[in-house]
């Protein structure tokens, strides 16, 4: 970097510029370059600011939003040549339009800062970064929906522990992600109203005694209002750590369906199978099918949750009001966003492409003594047992059942009544695993209509 680009950055302050170090630490260029289109729309709103307040003239006002289209045009084309020396996306910008337009160049950046500058900017891509993660889910959620719906009365195990623990539905299962999913949806919905204010014209951190007019930019942007403290404006990051709380959170639910995935479609469970498309093969073992997406998918919370938490470590000390440590916000950022979308759209297609072994489903819903619970509710309904001697009496029956090396509905009335005499031949009707998940019609239940009602209800939702 020379002297004379130094000045040009700086004022008159610095006689000399930074050396290579410096310059490599310094400079965010490498990856703040995403900001581009942010930055120039930024600028573009300061610009018709600045001559509506009387501030710019309308010829240079216009010659600066002109300008930027053209620097914008040549970023989006491949033909800008992004400078270290000139350290951020902000200057980059600058230096191209004087370089364009000339002298009226130097006027865009009255009344800002850089520091209200990049706050705008990383305000601008978080929100568009929220638009396509609730894009992203709700396409989930549509996949999700429709395994659901095919799927209705399909019966398969329930697990706690990972144990057979009763007979649901396959589309029960897949609509306990449809809620997972839509409160993620949610967050981030929430994260976007809180973040839409607007911190330009807060400049470096006190404000400006230029008359400007920060609700024409914060309109001009899509902001709700311009925010309400100048210091606030340009050190805060709460948006950033929203997004990221939100997709740390919205990680850990793909992570465990990927999980589900992974374990579904082992030859041991062998309840779906994924598609080619999302599979892979094994360099030495020819019948392997690997379900290499689900994998990474199930790894990406490692980078999401672990940018959360460093951008944390960053702010948690930091004074008011802008300190450099805050550059180290983006790349946090960037990386986090960049890994959900992947996630996200990977595991959209292996939901919709996925085929579930309805017959694989049905055997493992049968077994490992799956309707004990429903033999225990109806010793209480129709015998009248106090449930705890309920479920004695069944916990009783299983154990036979084991000893036997047969399942609860393999067991003669004569056994039943063996443990207690009062249980009759209509116990049987029970003990299906299509009864079992017929009966369950409580709002939020397994049955297949309410497994119907749910899907048809966030189809209405979700337009």
């Amino acid at each position: 970097m020379t002297q004379d680009q130094s000045n040009a950055m700086w004022g008159g302050r610095f006689a000399a510029g930074p050396d290579a170090i410096m310059e490599a630490i310094n400079a965010s260029i490498s990856f703040d370059k995403r900001l581009a289109a942010q930055d120039i729309a930024g600028s573009r709103a300061h610009a018709a600011m600045l001559a509506a307040t009387g501030i710019l003239s309308d010829t240079d006002s216009r010659a600066i939003r002109e300008g930027l289209l053209t620097v914008l045009s040549e970023i989006e084309g491949g033909r800008f040549a992004f400078s270290t020396a000139l350290e951020d996306i902000h200057m980059n910008v600058e230096a191209r339009l004087k370089e364009v337009i000339g002298e009226p160049a130097g006027r865009l950046h009255t009344a800002r800062s850089r520091n209200d500058q990049v706050a705008t900017d990383f305000r601008l891509w978080v929100r568009d970064q929220i638009d396509a993660a609730v894009a992203g889910l709700r396409a989930l959620i549509a996949a999700l929906l429709a395994q659901a719906e095919a799927g209705a009365d399909w019966v398969m195990p329930g697990f706690t522990h990972l144990q057979t623990a009763q007979p649901v539905t396959w589309g029960h299962h897949m609509m306990a992600y449809v809620e997972m999913f839509a409160r993620d949806m949610g967050r981030f919905a929430d994260a976007r109203v809180r973040m839409n204010e607007c911190p330009l014209g807060a400049a470096a951190l006190a404000g400006t005694s230029f008359p400007i007019d920060r609700h024409m930019t914060a309109e001009a942007l899509g902001f709700d209002r311009p925010m309400a403290n100048s210091l606030d404006a340009v050190s805060d990051r709460d948006f950033a750590l929203e997004f990221l709380g939100a997709a740390s959170i919205c990680a850990m639910h793909l992570s465990r369906f990927a999980e589900e995935l992974v374990i579904w479609s082992s030859a041991q469970f062998r309840f779906v199978t994924l598609s080619d498309r999302f599979s892979t093969g094994s360099s030495i073992m020819p019948q392997k099918k690997n379900p290499d997406a689900a994998e990474l998918i199930r790894a990406k919370i490692g980078r999401i949750m672990g940018a959360n938490v460093a951008l944390m470590m960053v702010m948690k000390g930091l004074p008011l009001a802008y300190s450099k440590d805050m550059q180290e916000d983006k790349e946090q950022v960037f990386d986090a966003a960049d890994n959900l979308m992947l996630a996200l759209a990977a595991m959209e297609g292996m939901v919709r492409d996925m085929t579930a072994n309805r017959p694989a489903l049905a055997a493992a819903a049968a077994s490992g003594f799956s309707t004990a619970t429903d033999l225990a509710d109806w010793l209480v309904r129709a015998l009248g047992l106090p449930f705890r001697e309920a479920h004695h009496v069944t916990g009783t029956l299983v154990a036979l059942a084991e000893r036997k090396g047969c399942d609860l509905p393999d067991l003669t009335l004569a056994d039943m009544r063996s443990v207690h005499p009062g249980i009759r031949d209509e116990v049987f009707g029970v003990l299906g695993v299509h009864n079992s998940v017929a009966s369950r019609v409580s709002y939020g239940g397994t049955a297949p209509d309410q497994v119907r009602a749910q899907v048809a209800r966030w189809k209405e939702r979700l337009g």
